[in-house]
């Protein structure tokens, strides 16, 4: 017939009469009490007094007018409940957003710890990393943290790399040594632009944190360091081998040395060469012509709308 059958006997099924309102409650305040109590509330006596304050007072005096909930929910349908309190009202942390498309442009730095000789004992671990070629371009290991030695090892590292005025912009948490005035000034005398993560969020500053788990994850890494001088050995060593040897996913399975001093492009072109052999020289075993992997055209922290994805490195 063209019809559900459900639709058939919903509709020849009698309605259930409509529920009666539900009566008022025998306990309800009628509106006459109500605002005789918050005109006590209210009184030149009570003003200044919290509502369970002013419950116990009146209940030591013989009087009852209502539950301290009540006394609330009266006040708080007239908005006569809030903070007195001066409470600090923190704006928004803006949201990093950074493209880097060539060395140089944006870097990334923290710090870590690194487990002392002995129990409670740590040094500490500066890395400066470039974000688009994932070069070390500056670390320092140290006993403890310090504004000065950061304002050091960045002042080193931009004047080693030859970065002009005006193009390079340093990201950074919001540890002390990152937001300190004598880094900031140094910064800002440099012409490089500062930007920080938000509060709490570790994945505004990617790019170091993955670095440090490269370091943390390497088989010869300590469990902890003797001293000062055996740190500091370790990490000139895994440095040297990971800007000049680690062949690094995100950009290309290129060493950062290469992306950086602009050697990535030869490489590659080597690499096409050895696999346009192998496939002209067994065509079978690929189910297309092989391509070596290309560098990405940009990287950033946070991607910005504007930004395709496809560029992406990280």
């Amino acid at each position: 017939m063209g019809r559900a059958r459900a639709s058939h006997y919903r509709a020849r099924r009698p309605r259930p009469h409509e529920k009666a309102p539900r009566p008022p409650s025998p306990r309800k305040i009628a509106p006459a009490e109500a605002e005789a109590i918050v005109d006590v509330l209210n009184s030149e006596r009570f003003c200044d007094k919290a509502p369970a304050q002013i419950w116990a007072t009146l209940l030591d005096e013989g009087t009852y007018l209502a539950s301290v909930s009540t006394f609330y929910r009266l006040l708080r349908e007239r908005r006569q409940v809030r903070e007195r309190r001066r409470v600090a009202r923190h704006l928004p942390h803006q949201k990093p957003e950074l493209v880097a498309t060539a060395p140089n442009e944006v870097w990334s730095w923290d710090i870590t710890k690194l487990a002392g000789p002995h129990k409670w004992t740590w040094f500490q671990l500066y890395v400066i990393l470039d974000v688009y070629s994932r070069y070390v371009v500056g670390w320092l290991v140290a006993p403890r943290e310090s504004a000065a030695l950061a304002e050091g090892l960045i002042a080193d590292a931009i004047y080693a790399e030859g970065v002009p005025a005006g193009r390079l912009t340093i990201h950074a948490d919001r540890g002390s040594s990152m937001t300190s005035k004598t880094v900031s000034q140094l910064l800002c005398d440099l012409g490089v632009l500062q930007s920080h993560s938000r509060p709490h969020q570790s994945n505004d500053n990617p790019y170091s944190e993955a670095q440090f788990k490269t370091l943390k994850y390497c088989p010869m890494f300590p469990q902890r360091f003797a001293n000062l001088e055996d740190a500091r050995a370790f990490c000139r060593a895994f440095f040297a081998y990971y800007n000049e040897q680690h062949r690094h996913s995100g950009i290309g399975l290129h060493t950062p040395a290469d992306v950086h001093y602009g050697r990535a492009e030869i490489v590659r072109e080597k690499r096409q060469g050895v696999l346009d052999a192998a496939y002209a020289e067994r065509p079978e075993r690929f189910r297309k012509p092989p391509s070596a992997p290309q560098l990405p055209g940009a990287a950033w922290i946070n991607r910005p709308e504007e930004v395709p994805l496809v560029t992406a490195s990280f």
